[in-house]
């Protein structure tokens, strides 16, 4: 039987996941309310809002702790004056995508694998997303840009691999998804399809029938990769939306990025990865932030990085230890960060 850490606040009313979504909170007035604290917090807001605003479902927001203006779940939404600080190493592009961006829609940085950007939308606005600064709307392929994907990918017999991501790929209607999906599939040197997507977690609504049907009946492998970042974003709807993915033979695995005041202790990271591997998660990724302009105040050393991934190494079985990297603007994948006995 598995436990989680009960809702502090009352859970919202189970809706479908796109009336969810348009309940999102956007106001940091609102949200402050609802956790019951200092209003002169929202005073403090304004300025960074400005430069990237606020977006938070209210299931998200019910996993919160009321009173604590520290809790690890809103300091990743919260906007905050640091955002402001100037950083000459943190830049609008940090990792130079738009040398990768061959089509609108489409990033070829890896090989075997390209990047479709599905939409430039999310469920909730993570203050350290590293596509921040995006140019989205220069990348709405449409539907003759959409086509040109597709020819790309059949034109390359080296990718086998196409990833949905965003924005949030899941963001966009099933119809949409199962267009991609339908022409991706048709091309036979494809086999993988990975989604990378916050949704299941901040609105675990998202996972709904319609989802599962096409996800069910796909040729390909299908892998999802969550992102969480801390147990407390784990709740029971949480863990029934990864039960829905496990029974139809969805690959589960998470990417977990390293931020300072929300994961930064080795108890965090343990706590996260045990309780990701009880409800059918394994932990893929432990990664360095991505240096984005305003999001200075997220970053963990490269050498407390390491330290930690060592204290997982050592106090977790190998399947539960996430591998520590980086990734560095033109390299063709992720940098592996070794870490040294302690």
């Amino acid at each position: 039987m598995l436990k989680f850490r009960p809702m502090k606040l009352a859970s919202p009313p189970r809706l479908s996941w796109t009336r969810a979504l348009a309940n999102a909170i956007t106001d940091p007035q609102e949200l402050i309310a609802l956790l019951r604290l200092d209003p002169h917090i929202a005073a403090e807001t304004q300025q960074a809002l400005k430069l990237f605003p606020l977006k938070v479902t209210r299931s998200f927001v019910a996993r919160m702790e009321p009173g604590d203006p520290t809790d690890p779940l809103l300091r990743q939404v919260l906007p905050i004056n640091a955002e402001l600080e100037s950083h000459s190493d943190f830049q609008t592009d940090p990792l130079n995508e738009k040398h990768a961006n061959k089509l609108p829609g489409l990033l070829h940085k890896y090989h075997g694998r390209v990047l479709l950007l599905v939409t430039g939308a999310c469920g909730i606005n993570c203050r350290f997303c590293f596509r921040r600064n995006f140019a989205y709307s220069e990348n709405n392929p449409g539907q003759i840009g959409w086509e040109e994907v597709f020819a790309y990918l059949a034109a390359d017999p080296t990718i086998e691999e196409v990833i949905f991501s965003g924005g949030d790929p899941l963001l966009a209607p099933d119809n949409h998804l199962q267009f991609l999906h339908d022409h991706i599939s048709q091309i036979k040197h494809i086999r993988r399809l990975r989604i990378h997507s916050r949704m299941p977690i901040v609105l675990p609504e998202r996972i709904d029938q319609n989802l599962l049907k096409w996800l069910a009946s796909s040729r390909l492998d299908v892998i999802l990769v969550t992102h969480c970042n801390h147990a407390n974003e784990i709740d029971q709807h949480v863990a029934h939306a990864m039960h829905a993915l496990k029974a139809i033979n969805v690959t589960l695995l998470n990417q977990t990025v390293l931020l300072h005041g929300v994961n930064d202790t080795a108890t965090d990271l343990i706590n996260l990865s045990k309780a990701l591997f009880k409800i059918g998660i394994l932990p893929y990724y432990l990664h360095m932030l991505d240096k984005v302009a305003g999001c200075a105040h997220f970053a963990v050393n490269e050498a407390d990085a390491k330290q930690l991934a060592c204290q997982l190494a050592k106090r977790l079985p190998g399947y539960l230890v996430p591998k520590l990297v980086k990734e560095v603007a033109g390299y063709p994948a992720k940098v592996p960060i070794v870490i040294e006995p302690i």
